[in-house]
């Protein structure tokens, strides 16, 4: 399979669009719920457009994780050395974290100063993610 990808013309250039379409459902949908809790559009109640975000969010970031795996894959020791891509996943690592924290803490429930701060805090990250992500063939 892993030959495939890299034998083939078009299969590592379709996994691409598969993982770039992932990413902008997630981040996408991360800034729609962001700009909700920034106090936009208030006439939707936080939950509904939570639990419709999120899912489809986590939709996203299910098709960037498998599309990811297998670009991984493919090339596992030249993305292994390559520091940018090292910072990527830390970034991931650091973006978990941050959700993480956000939902245990129940902000979806408080929307205060520090639930502003964690999704203000993930967009940026994600942005870094995606940032990496395109420097990596680069580095």
């Amino acid at each position: 399979m892993f030959t495939a990808l890299k034998s083939h013309v078009w299969a590592y250039p379709a996994l691409e669009v598969v993982h770039i379409c992932g990413i902008a459902l997630l981040l996408g949908n991360l800034v729609l719920l962001e700009l909700r809790v920034f106090g936009w559009g208030k006439a939707l109640p936080v939950k509904d457009l939570a639990r419709l975000s999120l899912g489809l969010a986590a939709a996203g970031f299910g098709l960037a994780v498998a599309s990811g795996l297998l670009m991984f894959a493919s090339q596992p020791q030249e993305l292994l050395s390559n520091r940018v891509f090292t910072l990527k996943m830390l970034l991931l690592f650091a973006a978990a974290c941050n959700a993480a924290v956000f939902h245990a803490r129940g902000s979806l429930d408080k929307l205060d100063g520090w639930a502003r701060a964690q999704m203000l805090l993930s967009t940026l990250v994600w942005l870094a993610v995606v940032t990496c992500g395109r420097w990596i063939a680069y580095r």
